[in-house]
């Protein structure tokens, strides 16, 4: 589904920070924390500024490449200038637009779910891109459509985390309702200025749950690399029959 413009918090960041530098937060609202604060800064740093998983992911990245809720398109811009064939797609007009200025020359405005034609060696969901999914029931259709845009031989590239450390005790232990919802769905409101954008569900997923739906859905899951605080980095492929 696409955003409109007047519901589009990230997008309108990016577009005033594009044209006037203006760092005006974005404000995070989740069900799961208190509110917190995105720079739209952060969307625009260099391949030097990314996280290790980030900087690991793209130096995988390998063929023609589909990013798949580009943003502001940094890492689309990186992989343009290292020679390779990107597609970048987002559901935010302002984002496309910001990704255009940028000069990246394959962009769409379309959701993954509807974006069809092509294929690609490597498709990216690096800032938790995964989220969309929005739920673990979600896998099913995010592997299905996956595999209509992958080469054979191709690839998934993405980074998510656990969100278990969030609900540790002091004592150690971890206070989760077992009956409620997987602690990784969570529930997001953003807003930047005047703009406010509709709630959404988002999903952070740890490791082992990733490997159980992947194995389901006929693809091999294997963790590149851990980083230091329950995230990590993973490449997904089509196994083999």
């Amino acid at each position: 589904m696409l955003i409109p413009n007047d519901k589009d918090p990230i997008g309108s960041a990016l577009l005033d920070f594009f044209n006037t530098h203006e760092d005006t937060p974005i404000i995070v609202k989740m069900d799961i924390a208190d509110e917190d604060v995105l720079p739209p800064s952060y969307f625009f740093r260099a391949y030097d500024d990314c996280p290790e998983l980030e900087q690991l992911a793209l130096q995988q990245a390998r063929g023609k490449v589909l990013d798949v809720g580009a943003g502001a398109g940094s890492h689309s811009l990186y992989l343009q200038q290292q020679g390779l064939d990107v597609t970048a797609i987002d559901v935010s007009p302002n984002s496309v637009d910001v990704m255009q200025q940028r000069g990246i020359k394959n962009t769409e405005l379309i959701d993954f779910y509807d974006y069809q034609g092509d294929s690609f060696d490597t498709m990216l969901l690096l800032m938790n891109g995964i989220g969309l999914v929005q739920t673990l029931d979600g896998f099913d259709q995010f592997f299905t459509h996956a595999r209509t845009l992958l080469t054979p031989n191709g690839q998934i590239l993405l980074d998510s985390s656990d969100l278990i450390y969030m609900f540790e005790e002091e004592d150690g232990s971890y206070l989760i309702d077992m009956g409620d919802k997987y602690h990784g769905e969570v529930a997001f409101n953003l807003s930047y200025k005047e703009i406010n954008g509709e709630s959404f569900n988002w999903l952070y997923v740890a490791e082992e749950l990733l490997q159980d739906a992947a194995e389901l859905n006929g693809f091999n899951c294997k963790i590149i690399k851990q980083g230091p605080h329950y995230d990590y980095l993973a490449k997904l492929t089509i196994r083999e029959e």
